[in-house]
């Protein structure tokens, strides 16, 4: 088996979660939060959508992580990202996150907004 080292562009990947947390680049982050190239920061859910309407010149597709449970976004939230452009995945938090670090690691123009589980 080969085996290859993973390398990330100035965004740094997701190494854990709990229960109202996340674990990005080794740090720490409380509740929901917004990652990407841009670095790490808080956000607001589903009402925040201006950090998330921002991202459409820097990214290509926006991974939205549910939490726990995979879950439906408000219908007007989905319309406005995809209105910017934006393409929209939406998946539980866990799985969100994993998908993240691969498409991270292969240097694709991501972000990541997570929901904690």
């Amino acid at each position: 088996m080969r085996l290859n080292e993973m390398t990330f562009s100035d965004a740094q990947p997701v190494d854990g979660y709990g229960p109202g947390f996340f674990r990005i680049g080794g740090e720490i982050h409380q509740g929901a939060v917004l990652t990407g190239t841009f670095g790490t920061r808080p956000w607001g859910g589903y009402e925040d959508s201006a950090p998330l309407l921002e991202l459409a010149l820097d990214i290509d597709v926006l991974f939205i992580g549910t939490g726990k449970d995979m879950a439906h976004i408000p219908a007007d939230l989905r319309s406005a990202l995809e209105g910017a452009g934006l393409g929209v995945e939406i998946m539980n938090s866990p799985a969100a996150c994993r998908t993240y670090n691969v498409l991270l690691s292969e240097g694709r123009r991501i972000a990541l907004a997570l929901l904690p589980v």
